[in-house]
């Protein structure tokens, strides 16, 4: 009889022979009694991974239990079944109940127990998940664990690493926490628009949908005055009335250019100013030097990137390959700015440029990674400029298979400077005086390269799910112009898969260099979503094959079936929500919609952290000089991971949230007119509808709908009415009223207008089925809810 120690708190919340608060939340074993060796229960194995989320991987699994041979292979099947059921869900390596946290988390520090003690909750968390848990932060003394070195100590406001545990008091919050590293200082404040009340002092107006708001005494003005975008604290908690703030800082005016994504930058706490320290070291930087470096300055690279770039980090060739062994073959080059020589490990620029993550970008403005000496300048691969590099050369058969490549750091000097749009006119017949005498012995190899290279990607089938992408024009004062979606373009697609395939060379070079590294790796969806998209696509005629082996172009098959069909949006839309979340990591599970086993991010140092991780390790493990990867860093890299997944996803939510907060202020003026939308989310409480021409989402309250009563259908995505048969399914093309725009917010509320339609028998017969006692409709026990609502 084996046995695995469980963590629980005793109690008195103490560990036996400590006293006073900092044994509080301290650990003590219960042992879970099994048997060495033999396969454990399905209640003991998810036990097991509730209690010891850092072991919950299926190797760790079998390790724990002793697990060999047939039982390591009945284990597997467990697990799978589980998936299956929804009991489990993969995260990274490792294995997690749903709506657990991660072993690793980025949690932000919100408020303190009634003890004192602080509490925090994930940084970033999905609105379909319900409220983010609360985590109870366990501070350390100030000599660190084991009394060796410096613990990091974090306060209220501030961003930390953490080392998830599960607590056992449910009396308290679901899980404690080890500070690993703190990431930001003082996130606390809550920022609004300062409004003046008469007599003196105002009011906050809050920006967040769930906000409230705030008083402010005259005293605690800070200078605001009324419609300034303003930081501020809680000055006191009353038991009646609205809580009482004080202003810290004045942004700027509500109506003053770029004022919404700074509303964005301050909510998610990007950092925008770069210190001085960062400032004087890019100021400080000087052009790289020839040491280690190939000259390749007579090699015609080319960037190609949109019209208004202010950065360049990639810039392609294409030959023949001349070699008689690959007939019908091509050479493709990639070469991509050599930020590695600029930011070195743990300096001032290096620190900062992890801090961000990434750059992010608004309709309005970029907030960089890099200072402009740097990203702008420095690295940037100007046009007739000598420019370090590090550059990879590949080798296609006739087929598209890539037969081989090989990495070189360099000096290089771009021989043009085109856009997308330009370099696709010349293609088209269109040529200008600068891509003229380019179309032969530049532009005409790459696009051959590129239909060499399609053929592979062809045969690889990723994930083709092709959603449009807008983009918001704006007038010279920061307001709405009007909303394009840009044309895809065959220069686009080229630019894309060079790039695919650079990152795939990175992340094989490395691996057998057995290199550490930061893959970029998705994994395919979840059991659970796979039932659910399963149940969805029934209701159409379109079956979806069981089973976990899922490959993109499984997916692919059924966009193929729904092209051109009423059901294609509703379609695509489904198979994306099944999508898991691409994420960074150290360890490799492939990229499912890319259909690729190894993939690395190397090809945008300029503007992710990770492409810049990814060059140092091959500076180092390659021998290319000064720059490499430090011991510290590979030790840190799981951190790193999980650090600029985190900033990835902070960024993804700031961008969005300004876009809609843009396009509710360009609405603003026109409310009660009607606009032509789509369905584009259904859920027990009403429906989500999106205007193609804004590219902005709005939402339609279920109490507004009708008179009829109306249930929640999962499996058809449909809300319909139970008297009538009538409802709204996702997809359908309706048209709706403004009835609120809230600009601050970024939210809109619509009033239905089209009627509902005839819903499918299937839907139907779910009604008389009298499903609505499974949790399909929100009612109270022994009564009827009003017409309309639930």
């Amino acid at each position: 009889m084996s046995r695995i120690p469980r963590e629980r708190t005793n109690p008195a919340g103490k560990r036996p022979g400590k006293t006073g608060r900092a044994g509080k939340d301290a650990p003590v074993v219960e042992p879970l009694n099994i048997v060495h060796g033999a396969l454990p229960s399905r209640e003991v194995i998810l036990r097991f991974i509730a209690d010891h989320p850092q072991k919950a991987s299926k190797r760790e699994l079998a390790r724990a239990f002793g697990l060999k041979g047939d039982n390591r292979v009945e284990l597997k099947h467990m697990l799978q079944e589980l998936e299956q059921e929804g009991m489990l869900q993969k995260n990274r390596k490792s294995l997690i109940r749903p709506g657990a946290l991660p072993p690793v988390t980025v949690l932000d520090i919100t408020t303190r127990d009634k003890d004192g003690d602080l509490i925090g909750r994930p940084a970033e968390w999905p609105e379909d998940q319900g409220v983010a848990p609360a985590v109870a932060i366990r501070q350390q003394s100030p000599a660190g664990r084991q009394g060796k070195g410096k613990a990091p100590v974090a306060g209220l406001g501030d961003r930390i690493l953490a080392k998830i545990f599960p607590a056992v008091d449910r009396g308290g919050p679901a899980y404690t926490a080890r500070i690993i590293k703190v990431i930001d200082r003082r996130r606390g404040a809550s920022m609004g628009v300062f409004r003046t009340a008469p007599g003196g002092g105002g009011r906050l107006l809050p920006i967040e949908r769930r906000g409230e708001e705030m008083m402010i005494d005259p005293d605690f003005t800070g200078g605001a005055t009324d419609g300034d975008l303003v930081e501020v604290e809680i000055a006191r908690l009353g038991r009646f009335g609205l809580p009482r703030a004080k202003v810290l800082s004045v942004v700027g005016s509500v109506g003053s250019e770029k004022a919404i994504s700074m509303i964005a930058i301050h909510a998610h706490g990007i950092p925008h100013v770069f210190p001085p320290a960062v400032i004087a070291e890019a100021d400080a930087a000087r052009p790289a030097s020839m040491s280690h470096r190939e000259d390749w300055r007579d090699v015609p690279l080319i960037t190609i990137d949109p019209a208004d770039a202010k950065d360049h980090d990639d810039a392609v060739y294409a030959e023949l390959d001349p070699s008689p062994d690959n007939p019908g073959g091509v050479i493709v080059t990639v070469a991509i700015a050599d930020v590695s020589w600029y930011v070195r490990p743990n300096s001032p620029l290096d620190r900062e440029a992890l801090k961000r993550g990434n750059s992010v970008y608004f309709p309005d403005r970029v907030v960089p990674m890099l200072p402009e000496r740097i990203s702008n300048d420095l690295c940037s691969l100007k046009e007739g400029v000598d420019r370090p590099a590090l550059a990879v050369r590949m080798s296609f058969s006739g087929e598209g298979r890539k037969i081989g490549h090989t990495f070189h750091r360099i000096m290089m000097k771009s021989a043009a400077k085109l856009s997308y749009q330009q370099a696709q006119a010349a293609i088209d017949g269109k040529p200008d005086d600068q891509t003229g005498p380019m179309l032969e012995p530049i532009l005409k190899p790459l696009w051959h390269a590129y239909e060499v290279m399609k053929r592979g990607r062809d045969r690889r089938q990723p994930l083709e799910l092709d959603m449009p992408e807008r983009k918001i024009l704006l007038k010279p004062d920061g307001t709405v112009h009007r909303v394009v979606v840009p044309p895809r373009l065959d220069a686009h697609k080229l630019i894309e898969e060079m790039m695919i395939q650079a990152n795939v060379c990175a992340a094989e070079t490395l691996e057998k260099k057995r290199q550490p590294l930061i893959y970029r790796i998705h994994d395919g969806p979840t059991l659970a979503k796979q039932e659910i998209l399963r149940e969805f696509l029934a209701t159409l005629g379109i079956s979806l094959a069981k089973g976990g082996n899922m490959r993109a172009n499984n997916f692919n098959g059924i966009l193929a079936k729904a092209d051109g069909t009423p059901h294609q949006t509703m379609v695509s839309e489904m198979v994306l929500r099944s999508q898991s979340q691409a994420i960074y990591g150290p360890e490799n599970i492939g990229h499912f919609g890319l259909n690729l086993m190894k993939y690395a991010h190397f090809t945008s140092p300029i503007r992710r952290y990770a492409d810049l991780i990814v060059h140092r390790a091959l500076v180092g493990s390659l021998g290319f000089g000064e720059g490499g990867i430090t011991p510290e860093e590979e030790a840190a890299l799981d951190d790193i991971a999980a650090e600029i997944s985190t900033f990835e996803r902070r960024a993804m939510a700031a961008e969005r949230e300004t876009v809609d907060r843009l396009i509710a202020h360009h609405l603003s003026g026109r409310v009660g007119e009607e606009f032509a939308g789509r369905i584009s989310g259904v859920t027990k409480s009403g429906l989500f509808v999106s205007l193609p021409d804004y590219g902005a989402d709005g939402f339609v309250p279920i109490s507004t709908l009708g008179s009829d009563y109306f249930i929640y259908d999962e499996a058809h995505q449909a809300l319909s009415g139970e008297r009538t048969g009538l409802g709204y399914r996702l997809g359908d093309s309706v048209t709706v009223k403004l009835a609120e725009a809230i600009p601050l917010a970024g939210a809109l509320r619509f009033e239905m207008i089209s009627e509902g339609r005839e819903m499918p028998a299937a839907v139907r017969s779910f009604h008389k089925a009298g499903r609505r006692d499974r949790g399909q409709v929100r009612k109270k026990p022994g009564t009827r809810p009003p017409r309309g609502r639930h």
